[in-house]
């Protein structure tokens, strides 16, 4: 799998990606407790890849609670730190090196690391080994689409277990760069630095900021490190007239981005030096609008659940990840929804690169309990941490058609856990819009997000047409049986998407595995699906309810077949004739200005 930095805001020279084979073997009956209980390897397995995929070398999709890695590494220490990362590992895994537990986690989406330099052997000859549990049947955790049954189900997925993200290592100084978060300010232009160091402080150490456009130096600053962090915001040169200050903001028109080199100094010797990147974009709501650099935007979306048939969810390789971008914009997309999982730094990489907004949204548990809420908060909050300097990101989404909160309308502390992360999502960042539950049965958000799979296009006018007014659709309208705001949380004039749609099933045959197709309307042939996309976008795009939509979906995901694209991202119908319905004229403008 070529792949390229796995961390890509924060990059360095020196580092080993430790992609390829690894030992492996499964622990049903749980007997091993450290990697000396092991003994036998009867597998391999090519990382990273879930075992339960066809490109892992193994393929199981069986039920199986607990699984085991191992391999060799050619490392010796040096008078530097060797660090070692994960991308993910789901759910829960132990790390050892040399029969030392050197890392524990508990989170399937988010990243970790252990510094191992005091465990490493001085010959070079290092051994890792990686414990995962991941109980098939626990719905009390965030899972996402992973399906609880042994066959992939309606809107439900195979499982993916273990390793699914790179593991690498880098070399760094005894103090180092740890993290790097970007805030933009467009109203100032100004970009806001926050860099936290680990290892050795002491009081004479400065970091030099160098910020680019292209071969345009913008900035070159030096500040002083205070307790071990740097807190700053370089203000730059504002253009003054419209035509030169788009040059320098990101938008999916004009994805542009402002290179970044750090380098941690004491007196004038180099301790650390990293490759980042940053760009000029706000994000904000202003009444029924969703507003993108001080100006109104019309967000035209695609869901998409982020799998592939033979890897699941982890990416075939980087030019797949860039490719599904590429895919999204040629049909005529702006953005896109990560439905039910926390994507690949890289995939955001390349949505930062080319220009293609993402909403992110936590993958769900399907109970809810207090150990279920707790796992909620604690991966969302790494989550939110990991991709925040993303500018490409411009919405959160915690929680999806109340999975894992079922009782909205009836009990009070379903309704606490969607208001207190939507609180929680706000305070860690103030710079986007939060959806608290998209779909229906709405409390706190910043955007009413609507689900609605009605087909009938006669029905979709009568639902959201002209003549229907924002109240007589929460006091009334119903769709898919839900009510679209609980008591006490009125519509207050916030922007209302159409965020799910659509779902048409058609497959011209059956995929690879798949014994049958669904879809919330199925069609037989081509150009009916095809005339269905194009009727269905021109009556939502020209909806004077609608500040946009999201249709469902990118591409076919195993037995689900209402993709634009079929599982393996070929076209169900030219792109060209998908871009021209998506990206249609609308005959309104919010607000009616």
């Amino acid at each position: 799998m070529k792949h390229g930095y796995p961390r890509p805001q924060l990059q360095r020279a020196d580092w080993t990606c430790l992609n390829g084979q690894w030992r492996f073997c499964y622990d049903d009956a749980g007997r091993f407790h450290s990697p000396a209980d092991v003994g036998q390897w009867p597998m391999e397995i090519t990382v990273p890849y879930p075992p339960e995929s066809k490109a892992s070398g193994i393929g199981d999709r069986g039920f199986h609670k607990s699984c085991w890695y191992e391999r060799d590494l050619d490392v010796k220490p040096g008078n530097d730190r060797v660090i070692l990362r994960f991308g993910a590992v789901d759910y829960s895994a132990r790390v050892w090196v040399n029969g030392r537990l050197v890392a524990t986690h508990e989170g399937g989406h988010t990243p970790f690391w252990a510094d191992i330099t005091d465990v490493m052997n001085p010959d070079g000859r290092q051994v890792v080994t990686v414990h995962a549990e991941d109980d098939p049947f626990e719905l009390n955790k965030p899972r996402g689409k992973q399906d609880w049954q042994l066959e992939p189900h309606s809107i439900w997925y195979p499982r993916t277990s273990g390793i699914w993200q790179t593991v690498w290592l880098e070399r760094v100084a005894n103090t180092w760069i740890d993290k790097i978060r970007w805030t933009p300010k467009v109203e100032g232009f100004a970009i806001g630095v926050e860099v936290r160091l680990l290892g050795e402080i002491s009081q004479d150490l400065s970091v030099e900021l160098e910020l680019k456009h292209g071969e345009r130096l913008l900035a070159r600053d030096r500040y002083r490190v205070v307790d071990g962090e740097v807190d700053r915001f370089v203000v730059l040169s504002d253009p003054g007239i419209d035509d030169f200050r788009n040059e320098l903001l990101w938008s999916p028109e004009r994805p542009t981005l402002l290179d970044a080199r750090l380098r941690l100094m004491r007196g004038e010797e180099v301790l650390d030096e990293v490759q980042s990147y940053t760009a000029l974009r706000s994000v904000a709501v202003l009444r029924d609008r969703f507003m993108l650099n001080g100006r109104p935007y019309v967000l035209r979306m695609v869901l998409d659940q982020g799998y592939w048939p033979d890897t699941l969810l982890a990416a075939p390789s980087d030019a797949a990840l860039k490719h599904d971008v590429e895919l999204a914009k040629a049909m005529g997309f702006n953005g896109v929804r990560k439905h039910q999982k926390i994507e690949d730094p890289r995939y955001l990489y390349w949505a930062d690169r080319l220009g293609l907004m993402v909403w992110e949204e936590m993958p769900s548990a399907y109970r809810f309990t207090r150990t279920a809420i707790k796992r909620t908060i604690r991966e969302w909050t790494e989550a939110i941490d990991r991709d925040y300097s993303h500018p490409c990101i411009i919405v959160w989404v915690p929680f999806n058609e109340s999975w894992g909160v079922p009782e909205l309308p009836s009990v009070q502390a379903h309704r606490h856990a969607v208001e207190a992360l939507y609180h929680l999502t706000k305070t860690l960042d103030q710079t986007r819009a939060v959806i608290g539950n998209d779909g229906w049965e709405s409390s706190a958000t910043d955007i009413i997000g609507i689900h609605d799979y009605d087909s009938n296009l006669e029905h979709m006018r009568q639902r959201y047409g002209p003549e229907v007014d924002p109240e007589q659709l929460f006091g009334q309208r119903r769709p898919g049986g839900r009510i679209l705001t609980l008591d006490g949380h009125p519509h207050r004039g916030q922007p209302i998407i159409l965020t799910e749609f659509g779902g048409i099933a058609f497959q011209q045959q059956a995929e690879e595995g798949v014994k049958k197709i669904w879809g919330y309307t199925e069609i037989a042939d081509e150009e009916t699906f095809a005339r269905l996309y194009e009727q269905l976008l021109t009556t939502v795009i020209n909806t004077a309810l609608f500040s946009g939509f999201c249709y469902t979906q990118f591409a076919d995901t195993f037995q689900e077949a209402n993709g634009l694209l079929y599982a393996d991202r070929t076209p169900k119908v030219p792109l060209e004739r998908v871009k021209k319905a998506t990206a249609q004229s609308r005959t309104w403008i919010p607000g009616g200005v």
